[in-house]
């Protein structure tokens, strides 16, 4: 069952979703359509199965959904430092990649955590 008590990780990837989005807004300005799409979906994907764990079914399905975000959080950076490394599109901005790296060590904190008994 759902608990909609304060949720620092579902509130910080909200928030970070929002940035993504104005960077691939950013991307598609520039017409770069396909690094705009593989931003936004991983980018926004991140939250959204944390989102989805705060339902989860059972422990090890928890521990799935954080996994998943995890995984994507992963592509998502490959995105960016892409889009940071190439000289045919606009960088993203530090504050991304620092945002994320806090969102990673809550994400790998949290499974972590969730595996002891």
């Amino acid at each position: 069952m759902r608990n909609d008590k304060e949720n620092l990780i579902v509130n910080l990837t909200y928030a970070f979703a929002l940035k993504v989005i104005k960077f691939s807004e950013e991307l598609r300005s520039f017409q770069k359509f396909e690094m705009a799409s593989q931003i936004f979906r991983s980018g926004t994907s991140i939250g959204a199965n944390i989102r989805e764990a705060q339902n989860a079914e059972s422990k090890r399905d928890f521990i799935h959904k954080f996994k998943i975000s995890a995984k994507e959080a992963d592509e998502f950076e490959y995105w960016l430092k892409l889009c940071e490394g190439s000289e045919f599109y606009p960088s993203p901005d530090e504050t991304l990649f620092k945002e994320l790296h806090v969102i990673i060590k809550i994400i790998s904190k949290i499974i972590s955590s969730s595996k002891k008994p």
